[in-house]
């Protein structure tokens, strides 16, 4: 009896350890709809969205590997403002003046089926040069290195002055 004592404590106290143990914390500052709204209209720069839902196991892949990666993270903090948004979320949001609701014809919110052009994939990575300016998705996994270019065009403002193919022609990836 005594040595089952000893198995069940070597074993359940590490796991209820482990169990409180603080969640890993994002590099990305990720903010909700309201405090983007509310940063952008003090200080106005490009807006990147995360379209995901739960059960996506690629967006959970992209959050450690890509969002994960501290050169991208770094970038986006200083260049963006960055939303997580769950395609899939029934509530009503609102970016910019509008409000979106759940659409059940998709089975996802409205602002999920404006951002993607009704093109419903998960992860797609959303880029805004502006808070009321056509969305840029970009459906799929990306890795840091695929993410870098499209990044950097909206990010420094390349796309003021050239079209992204012709950026493309000069730009040099180092991540």
């Amino acid at each position: 009896m005594q040595k089952v004592k000893y198995f069940f404590i070597l074993i359940a106290l590490p796991v209820i350890l482990f169990s409180f143990k603080p969640r890993k914390k994002d590099k990305v500052k990720w903010l909700s709809l309201t405090e983007l709204t509310e940063a952008y209209n003090k200080q106005p720069k490009p807006i990147i969205i995360d379209v995901y839902t739960n059960w996506c196991g690629w967006c959970k892949v992209m959050d450690k590997e890509t969002y994960g990666n501290d050169k991208v993270a770094n970038y986006i903090n200083e260049n963006y403002y960055a939303v997580k948004f769950n395609a899939e979320s029934k509530e009503s949001v609102v970016l910019g003046t509008k409000t979106y609701g759940y659409n059940p014809a998709y089975k996802a919110n409205d602002l999920a089926v404006y951002l993607l052009s009704g093109r419903m994939g998960y992860p797609t990575t959303v880029l805004l040069s502006a808070i009321d300016a056509q969305p840029a998705p970009l459906s799929g996994y990306l890795k840091p290195s695929e993410l870098e270019a499209p990044l950097k065009f909206f990010g420094d403002a390349a796309y003021k002055n050239q079209d992204f193919p012709n950026f493309m022609k000069s730009f040099t990836g180092k991540w």
